[in-house]
């Protein structure tokens, strides 16, 4: 951080932003969580447009509220959400790189199409690392702009490192090869079938794979519970296991609750499967109420999806 300089001063703090990298990895044995952008796919395409390798940290805005203030000429792009941004009032064009002005104020209003923008610059947000990341875990008190895992407040600083020549403010203007996404689409998301899946009814089955779930209001960072027909499992206790991104648990209740960044380490309740990552980062950006239908499908096809979307970063 001894190169990093103030970049960005925070004049209104919304509800949730937070510092992400790509995540705290490794660390799970100890019971702490790995963080990370809830939708790696709008993080990734933020870091991108402004010439940041894979891992740099973005700021995370969940339903908007939030103002900042330039301190300094920047590179910045917003991906993911669009939560009616604007530059000095005026709207600010989403999935593309653009150059700002110190003194020039950015500002986040309240949700139109997803839950969660991603704000990147050109060089990076700088913070201390905790455990190898500054992903910011609120509840873990881990990583974030301050080390201590906060959400940004007023009067916060974020601090940013100088962009290196060809990077940044060359790619000004630059827009990924694709059409932001309608996140008020219901959402097809893919799930690998996980250990305990032979042991539901045959009709659970049916209903987990043929009807529609419904976002619950108890959604965060840690996970989203959906609502729908109860499921049924013959399995009623076990010992806990360790839960990986994506676990998709069902409690006695039969409703099923999909695992996110935040989540414990471990857990109890039979697993239907896993979401994939990048089914992971479009259930992030569904809002309470949304359909979402579940699709099973094959590690294979699961597997090449994800290379594609890392090539595209490499």
């Amino acid at each position: 951080m001894s190169d990093a300089i103030d970049g960005l001063c925070v004049t209104r703090a919304g509800p949730l932003a937070l510092l992400q990298d790509a995540g705290r990895c490794g660390v799970r044995r100890l019971g702490v969580t790995q963080g990370g952008p809830a939708d790696q796919h709008g993080w990734a395409w933020a870091n991108h447009l402004v010439g940041n390798a894979w891992g740099t940290p973005a700021l995370e805005v969940t339903f908007g509220g939030l103002e900042l203030v330039a301190e300094r000429a920047l590179v910045v792009a917003v991906a993911g959400a669009d939560l009616a941004a604007t530059l000095d009032g005026e709207p600010l064009p989403g999935w593309r790189s653009l150059a700002i002005k110190a003194g020039q104020r950015l500002a986040f209003d309240t949700p139109v199409n997803g839950l969660r923008a991603y704000l990147a610059v050109a060089g990076g947000f700088s913070a201390p690392p905790v455990l190898g990341s500054v992903s910011c875990v609120v509840r873990e008190g881990l990583g974030g702009h301050d080390g201590q895992g906060q959400r940004l407040v007023e009067g916060d600083r974020l601090r940013v490192t100088p962009c290196r020549a060809g990077s940044g403010r060359e790619r000004a203007g630059e827009a990924p090869p694709q059409e932001a996404i309608d996140y008020r689409q219901p959402a097809v998301l893919s799930l690998l079938p996980g250990a305990q899946v032979g042991e539901f009814s045959g009709e659970s089955l049916y209903r987990a794979f043929n009807m529609p779930w419904r976002v619950d209001d108890r959604a965060d960072r840690m996970g989203v519970r959906l609502a729908g027909p109860p499921l049924h499992c013959r399995v009623t206790s076990m010992i806990s296991e360790g839960i990986g991104l994506g676990a998709v648990q069902v409690p006695p209740d039969g409703q099923p609750i999909a695992l996110l960044n935040d989540r414990q380490t471990i857990g109890g309740y039979p697993r239907l499967g896993a979401l994939t990552p990048l089914a992971c980062s479009r259930l992030a950006q569904c809002l309470p109420g949304q359909e979402v239908r579940l699709k099973a499908v094959p590690s294979e096809r699961a597997l090449d999806e994800y290379r594609r979307f890392r090539r595209t970063f490499a």
